[in-house]
């Protein structure tokens, strides 16, 4: 993330915080280090973390633990097989607790020690205002990041080429090495409606409100939205990633 907010806050009421980025430069913010609850943006460094270990094609068994997740989940079966990629693909697109609790087994053996590796990788890329309490997101006291540490981890995961080829579909199927299939679908609406959208993460919780991560990409110009505890965060999306467009249009 560099440079400034240039242009006056056009977008004062749309949440508690929020940033936007245009290729990287940052255009408008409101209390980007104010710490929040980021609910399922959460799977965001859960993500990253499984990325890094480079195993998309390995093994990966539900555990019973994963099969007790309540919120979003696919109502995965304790002892079902199936591959990194695809509880990747229910974790960032559908936003699966079942999934992503299996995630984080696999890396690291308990959703416990995985947590542990988070805040590791948290303190390591620096966002010190970020501390994770579990791996997919649910409201806990000291469970929180803000808009600034959740753009640095975003421009993190985006290294990684593989996060579009999942985030940017609207619908998928996964298999377990059973056979038994069960349907995806994104929970990212900008997805297939709005041009240009890719990515990356809603999340949603009492606590957290209404959270979105959105990445869109139009020709050669990026746009990156962070919304933590918005208000309508589809049409103020919507909004705001048409008026950054536009600016990106007047920006050498």
């Amino acid at each position: 993330m560099a440079g400034a907010a240039t242009q006056p806050d056009p977008f004062p009421q749309v949440a508690h915080a929020y940033l936007v980025e245009v290729d990287g430069t940052m255009l408008w913010e409101k209390q980007t280090a104010q710490r929040l609850p980021p609910a399922s943006l959460t799977k965001l460094m859960t993500a990253l973390l499984v990325l890094e270990q480079n195993q998309l094609q390995a093994t990966s068994n539900i555990s019973t633990a994963a099969t007790r997740e309540t919120g979003s989940r696919l109502h995965l079966k304790s002892n079902e097989r199936f591959l990194v990629q695809d509880l990747l693909a229910a974790t960032l697109m559908q936003s699966a607790n079942d999934a992503c609790h299996a995630l984080a087994d696999h890396v690291s053996g308990s959703e416990a020690a995985f947590v542990k590796l988070m805040n590791r990788r948290a303190q390591e890329l620096g966002l010190n205002d970020t501390h994770f309490q579990n791996a997919c997101g649910h409201d806990a006291p000291q469970h929180l990041s803000t808009a600034a540490d959740l753009t640095r981890l975003a421009h993190e995961l985006l290294k990684h080429p593989e996060v579009i080829a999942f985030t940017s579909q609207a619908t998928t199927r996964i298999t377990s090495l059973e056979g038994k299939s069960y349907k995806v679908s994104n929970k990212n609406a900008l997805i297939g409606r709005y041009p240009g959208a890719l990515g990356l993460k809603t999340g949603y919780t009492p606590n957290a409100g209404k959270c979105l991560i959105a990445y869109a990409k139009r020709k050669d110009k990026e746009v990156l939205l962070v919304i933590l505890h918005g208000q309508d965060r589809w049409w103020d999306a919507v909004d705001i990633l048409d008026l950054a467009f536009e600016h990106a249009k007047h920006t050498p």
